[in-house]
């Protein structure tokens, strides 16, 4: 069972970016050419690519859906989106232009009965975010700190017939300190829903870690800073995910 690599697209402003721990006063601009951006991922090797619409997810909204666009039209493979999609409308809309999987996690939290209609009626394309601090459950772009804890959330799910849950360590995003897989696994045995792993990827050896534990139910593997910062080279990465 092979891990997927999802090479991450964090859109501000239009620009590529990567945030510090969901900071949007502490953003690290990479590129303001987004499809170009997924172009090079893709002739990496991707299949895949996890978009974040960082001001959609503040704002409760769409923000930056040209650069989406634009990336969903360049990309080859598979884009997986979240930010701030808390409404049907949005979900279909996005769906229709084209995106594979739509990520849910305010909204999750605040409105499970949308969830689940839309895991029944696009089936295998929504993700429940489940981002955490100290391990309970953030919100509105990781401003908020709720009072449920990570497996609670992630069981309300279980038989809603989500495709996967998309586990980020708030504390470790953006800082390369490394991910953390025991958390990540420890969520995966918990419950039947497949894993993404994110947050704090620093090197090849986290891609390694989780690929090992591919059979614990961790689907896939989220990285940003790491790649842009040339601390993971992503054919590398690939390579590893697949063995």
């Amino acid at each position: 069972m092979s891990l997927i690599v999802f090479p991450a697209i964090d859109l501000k402003a239009g620009q590529v970016v990567r945030l510090a721990e969901g900071d949007m006063d502490r953003a690290t601009v990479y590129g303001d050419d987004p499809a170009a951006q997924a172009l090079l991922f893709a002739e990496a090797g991707a299949g895949h690519l996890h978009v974040v619409d960082l001001d959609g997810a503040f704002a409760g909204g769409s923000v930056n859906g040209d650069a989406v666009r634009a990336i969903v039209e360049a990309f080859p493979g598979h884009v997986q989106l979240g930010g701030g999609i808390r409404n049907r409308e949005s979900i279909e809309r996005w769906f229709d232009l084209g995106v594979a999987r739509i990520v849910i996690g305010t909204a999750a939290l605040e409105n499970p009965d949308l969830v689940r209609e839309a895991a029944r009626d696009f089936p295998g394309g929504i993700v429940v975010a489940v981002d955490a601090r100290d391990g309970m459950v953030a919100t509105k772009g990781w401003a908020d700190v709720s009072d449920v804890s990570i497996v609670d959330m992630a069981r309300r799910f279980e038989d809603a017939g989500v495709a996967a849950l998309l586990y980020t360590d708030v504390g470790r995003d953006g800082l390369l300190k490394g991910c953390n897989v025991e958390a990540t696994v420890d969520l995966a045995r918990a419950t039947d829903i497949p894993v993404i792993a994110s947050g704090g990827v620093a090197g090849i050896g986290d891609i390694r870690m989780l690929a090992i534990h591919a059979k614990d139910g961790i689907e896939g593997v989220i990285t940003g800073r790491a790649l842009y910062d040339g601390r993971l080279d992503l054919a590398a990465a690939l390579a590893v995910a697949a063995l």
